[in-house]
């Protein structure tokens, strides 16, 4: 663990989380890959993800991260529930949020960052219900997507996180989010899963 790491672990003695948000685009499969990697089924925190994917099209994500991790990975339906263990993908085609009786819903409007899903929308209505509560995790990407809805988290209260632009496969994501404000944390994806082993 780097110094910088250990120092902003100790941050987190007593620090509740209740979910935990992710976005990503280029590079986004194999740096979710690193944090989901070793963490156990009955991790208390659901995980709920917008990759940038195509509109069209099965994606296959479900079934590949099954086989890298012990939580339950699904795409959800509209209304259904948020339940702890579990790694949630937004489908192609529609954004995913958060309603405030903790069920998912899906939405065809408009494209963000020509994105949908959007990783702002998740992010933004995860702050609205979860307020202090979330953690956001924006990861390398080539676009500014999620550098909008971290910062709406960081205004609720909620636990920032950006990936070390230099280990990004693609810095463009990171980068627009550190232009914005400055995070709880910049990390390497090693640290990343630390930290969401300390959250547990």
């Amino acid at each position: 663990m780097t110094s910088t790491a250990h120092d902003a672990f100790a941050k987190l003695s007593g620090r509740p989380v209740d979910a935990v948000v992710i976005g990503a685009s280029a590079g986004g499969l194999a740096a979710l890959s690193a944090l989901v990697t070793g963490l156990p089924a009955k991790y208390r925190l659901p995980l709920l993800m917008v990759q940038h994917v195509p509109r069209t099209g099965p994606t296959q994500l479900v079934e590949i991260f099954q086989r890298k991790t012990d939580l339950r990975v699904t795409e959800p339906g509209d209304k259904e529930p948020v339940r702890g263990g579990t790694l949630y993908f937004a489908s192609p085609g529609y954004h995913l949020l958060v309603e405030s009786d903790l069920s998912l819903s899906l939405s065809q409007d408009d494209a963000m960052h020509f994105s949908r899903p959007s990783i702002d929308v998740l992010f933004e209505s995860a702050a609205d219900v979860w307020g202090e509560r979330v953690a956001g995790i924006l990861l390398t990407g080539a676009n500014e997507d999620g550098a909008a809805g971290l910062d709406a988290i960081r205004q609720a209260g909620g636990l920032t996180v950006v990936q070390d632009p230099g280990e990004a496969e693609v810095a463009t994501m990171p980068l627009a989010a550190l232009q914005r404000f400055a995070p709880d944390f910049i990390l390497p994806l090693r640290d990343i899963h630390r930290l969401l082993r300390e959250l547990e």
